[in-house]
């Protein structure tokens, strides 16, 4: 029985490249498809063919979205000019350029050659997947990794005023970015050894063909769900732990310091050191929750993929959840620009200016 009910559930993906064989140099072939057979689909299969529609429309403009707005933010941040203090900037810089690779190498180099699988066949002679694979994965490490460095950050900063002068540094920033990168790079190399250089062009569940050894090995399972567990599983209980210790100091703080303002003044005046934590903890909290709601679906499919293969037989969970996942996670890596922009009113103002300034050297020009 679960040998049949994984066959069923690979075969969404089999009759898909089967499909696509047909008409393979028109992307849009999937529209015309889902129309004319759309009542002899079940729920489950009208909502995946569904959401390859939309891939073939959402995946290039996300892509183009992706690298500008990233782009645009490395370089407001990187000028210093946001009211941000050097060690923040450090940090939101990094994760900055994490999402840029991850839109390059998973959005630009993975997913649109997936949906746009006729025009990209030619991959299948290039035996670099591997390779592709541990690039993909150490940057996408590290987007999540400096998510969790620059929240730890602020945990520090605001609740251990003993600590705050000497980890919340622009030296100790440099520092823990640049041990967390090699340590991701060297725990993604396993990714070199457990693929083969061929591309699949399929997110079934690998875009690497994988020997059969691994597939069904203990061993390989055990790293594969190790993997997953510290990218993006530990991440999401250090965040949430860190965020509710945050919290719970500043209503304890908060309480004390409008008690002794009101006995010393009589009045409530305005607390700028209050402000100050406020417009930091707000960008804490959007940016922590940005990272829990978009990537929350695609570890649970992972993790139960991994599981369900090995014989961990339990629901089953249907096959566009995971390609809702890689749409919701890659959206992840484009939104942190409008985080800034709505959190931070300096980070707005160097927005528009970079914005503006290509049409004022223009006029400049003409005139």
């Amino acid at each position: 029985m679960g040998q049949n009910l994984r066959t069923i559930d690979w075969n969404v993906t089999t009759m898909g490249r089967n499909l696509r064989t047909i008409n393979s140099n028109n992307p849009f072939w999937m529209f015309q498809y889902l129309y004319s057979h759309y009542d002899s689909f079940s729920f489950a299969d009208r909502i995946y063919f569904a959401l390859a529609c939309i891939q073939v429309i959402y995946y290039p403009p996300l892509a183009a979205v992706g690298v500008t707005v990233n782009l645009l933010t490395i370089v407001i941040l990187s000028r210093g000019k946001c009211g941000l203090s050097k060690c923040v900037t450090h940090y939101l810089v990094a994760m900055a350029a994490a999402d840029l690779l991850v839109v390059i190498f998973d959005l630009i180099l993975r997913q649109i050659p997936i949906v746009y699988w006729g025009q990209f066949r030619f991959l299948w002679s290039i035996p670099v997947c591997n390779i592709h694979a541990v690039l993909l994965f150490a940057a996408t490490d590290c987007s999540v990794w400096f998510t969790v460095t620059f929240t730890f950050d602020r945990f520090v900063a605001i609740c251990c005023q003993n600590l705050k002068t000497k980890y919340c540094t622009e030296r100790t920033a440099a520092v823990v970015l640049g041990t967390v990168s090699v340590v991701i790079c060297l725990k993604n190399i396993t990714c070199f050894f457990m693929f083969t250089g061929r591309y699949l062009l399929s997110n079934q569940p690998w875009f690497c063909a994988v020997p059969v050894l691994v597939i069904f090995s203990r061993v390989w399972a055990v790293i594969e769900l190790l993997h997953y567990i510290l990218t993006p599983g530990v991440p999401f209980v250090l965040i949430l732990l860190l965020n509710v210790f945050t919290v719970r100091y500043i209503l304890v703080a908060s309480r004390a310091r409008r008690r002794l303002r009101g006995h010393s003044s009589g009045e409530s005046p305005r607390d700028p050191e209050m402000e100050s934590r406020r417009k930091s903890i707000i960008l804490l909290f959007v940016i922590s929750g940005n990272f829990i709601l978009f990537w929350a679906l695609f570890m649970v499919y992972f993790i139960w993929k991994r599981m369900w293969v090995l014989g961990f037989y339990s629901v089953i969970l249907p096959r566009f959840l995971l390609e809702l996942g890689f749409m919701l996670q890659l959206m992840s890596c484009c939104t942190n620009t409008c985080i800034y922009a709505v959190t931070q009113i300096k980070f707005r103002e160097q927005l528009k200016n970079v914005v503006k300034y290509p049409f004022t050297v223009i006029i400049k020009f003409i005139k």
